[in-house]
């Protein structure tokens, strides 16, 4: 598909989302309260991807295609000073109403992640979730290296195309919370080839690859058990990781 073509689809999907969404939090404004703790135990690589970033606190944040908002708002109160872009105006519209609601300030913005407003290194610290992979990745790449500050971290969360089974199940299984545009694919190995090749110093980590079952199973102690377990066989480099459900990624830009 031609990136213009893609892009006029993957604005016109999620602002589809957004307005759903807003038909939900009308009728329960307390949707859009977030609650910090919350929204780092949702998925078991959220936390460690924000502690892959360190201390936030005076430092310039980017919330990379921030969707709802949410992680922006956690960043903010742990004192950055926030800004947040996303391709879609119907979540920009829902993440601006979240952050007045929840008493932050953060500079919002509608942007292409490609193609980035900002001036080089204006950015310390650049965190993203399930974005990356809906990009032109050696161009994006380029872009993260030319606004991320010297000695700066990116984060990324993304899903990961390289176990089969896996990408059988995404193909034919439907679950809670399954929601994709049409041409949207996990990352693959040539992606993170792409990207180490402008990050040489990239850290991969993988998350759920036992438990990649939860998206399906609904037995507590049974998925309680697989992440303990995933912790053990994750602990060390492998190859493991790459067959995970998702990755953290972490960028580091040399001084």
């Amino acid at each position: 598909m031609p990136a213009t073509e893609r892009l006029h689809t993957e604005r016109e999907f999620h602002d589809q989302q957004a307005d759903y969404r807003r038909r939900i939090y009308a009728a329960d404004g307390q949707e859009l309260i977030v609650n910090d703790e919350g929204y780092l135990n949702h998925e078991s690589w959220i936390r460690p991807a924000f502690e892959a970033l360190g201390e936030v606190r005076g430092l310039r944040v980017l919330d990379f295609g921030c969707g709802h908002g949410i992680a922006s708002i956690v960043l903010a109160r742990r004192g950055a000073r926030v800004t947040a872009f996303d391709l879609s105006p119907g979540y920009l519209h829902e993440a601006m109403l979240r952050f007045r609601l929840n008493g932050v300030a953060v500079q919002a913005l509608q942007a292409d992640g490609n193609r980035l407003p900002f001036a080089d290194a204006s950015f310390d610290r650049i965190w993203g979730n399930a974005i990356l992979h809906h990009l032109e990745m050696d161009r994006a790449a380029l872009e993260l290296k030319r606004i991320l500050a010297p000695g700066g971290i990116a984060v990324f969360c993304e899903p990961c195309g390289e176990n089969p089974v896996l990408n059988w199940a995404r193909r034919r299984m439907h679950y809670p919370e399954k929601h994709r545009t049409p041409d949207e694919e996990p990352l693959r190995r040539s992606d993170l080839q792409a990207l180490r090749r402008v990050f040489p110093q990239m850290r991969v980590r993988g998350f759920q690859f036992l438990s990649m079952t939860r998206r399906f199973v609904r037995q507590h102690r049974l998925n309680d058990l697989l992440d303990r377990v995933d912790r053990l066989l994750l602990s060390r480099p492998s190859r493991l990781h790459l067959l995970c459900r998702y990755l953290v990624l972490t960028l580091p830009r040399s001084a």
